[in-house]
């Protein structure tokens, strides 16, 4: 079969190539790839910043947001053959820790952990697949064309998870969040504000184009720019930061209001230094009992959940955010820059 496969660590080795068939294990689940999107990991992976192949390898298969259908089950399997599914990235450590020992293996302590098409495991970017039912969610029939985003999705329906759960440390009763960043994932996290009710607007550099029309298109505010000056006055309750820009990280801690959260989902770049008043920051976020927390990954609840959220969602709008797709075949053109939202690549073609 094909597959996407590149070498960890060295440049300039992702290509197309045949591998050998996957030969499920007993309680696997055989699955046909669909499709996978790509993101900024994988382009990371593939300038060799980081990855790690599977143990007495060289190369493996990339690929992380998963869409594909089920060929073949297990004896007493929950699943069936033609079912679509998504395949939950991170497994836990083998000598499981305190928390991946209980199923929050997306908040391992001593990074044991192996994550498909990143730390490891093979990734989902081929033909066939195999993969536990354990760790196979099920989806909604609706999300056919729009499955991978299941993933994204994943990291936004966590970090929402853990606001309620900081939030519940005293009342909460949030009205606005500001979203930084219109890329899927601040997307994404504007639609489950969205489906929370709240006053969400979102901020990004881009102008007036389809990034602020999906956003309006789900009765939220967008903000082209590039500052929190215009939130000086009215301060959300809530910020998403998925940007990773330092500057607006560092701004962000100090522009909610009081008992205000900032979740962190963007990795900043090392390298640039920006001057900081640390004691500004120190005294704005102890006197109003504020919150700042990074999170990234997500296990099989969080997987669940953002599963359920999509199927909820307007099918168009979650269409709109896949601006290019691609055939394995010419899987690489994925991985040029460009001004897309969402680029997929089809495993079928």
């Amino acid at each position: 079969m094909r597959a996407l496969t590149f070498a960890p660590g060295h440049k300039g080795t992702l290509d197309v190539r045949e591998v050998p068939d996957p030969e499920p294990d007993k309680g696997e689940l055989l699955v046909q790839g669909l499709a996978i999107g790509v993101c900024g990991t994988d382009r990371e992976l593939a300038t060799a910043d980081y990855g790690w192949a599977p143990p007495g390898r060289d190369r493996m298969i990339i690929g992380h947001e998963s869409l594909g259908r089920v060929l073949e089950t297990p004896e007493g399997s929950a699943f069936s053959p033609g079912d679509l599914v998504v395949g939950v990235v991170r497994r836990p450590d083998p000598v499981p820790c305190g928390a991946c020992g209980r199923g929050e293996f997306d908040m391992c302590r001593n990074g044991r952990y192996t994550e498909r098409g990143i730390k490891e495991i093979d990734g989902y970017a081929s033909e066939r697949w195999a993969i536990e039912a354990g760790y196979a969610v099920r989806l909604d029939p609706s999300l056919a064309s729009v499955g991978m985003l299941v993933e994204p999705a994943s990291v936004v329906a966590k970090a929402w998870e853990q606001i309620e759960r900081i939030g519940s440390r005293t009342w909460f009763e949030p009205r606005t969040v500001l979203v930084t960043g219109a890329g899927p994932i601040g997307l994404l996290a504007a639609l489950l504000g969205r489906q929370r009710g709240l006053d969400v607007h979102v901020l990004d550099r881009a102008p007036e184009g389809l990034k602020s029309q999906l956003v309006s298109a789900l009765d939220a505010t967008y903000h082209s720019a590039s500052s929190l000056a215009a939130f000086a006055e009215a301060k959300p309750d809530v910020i998403i930061e998925c940007t990773g820009a330092g500057q607006l990280v560092i701004d962000a801690m100090t522009a909610t209001a009081a008992a205000g959260m900032v979740c962190l989902c963007g990795l900043a770049p090392g390298g640039r230094v920006h001057r900081v008043d640390a004691g500004m920051i120190n005294r704005d976020i102890v006197l109003e009992n504020d919150v700042v927390f990074g999170t990234v990954n997500a296990n099989l609840r969080h997987f669940r959940n953002a599963a359920s959220a999509l199927a909820e969602a307007d099918p168009g709008w979650l269409e709109r955010l896949i601006t290019r797709r691609v055939p394995l075949e010419r899987a690489l053109e994925a991985f040029e820059p460009g001004d897309d939202v969402k680029v997929v690549i089809d495993l079928t073609t």
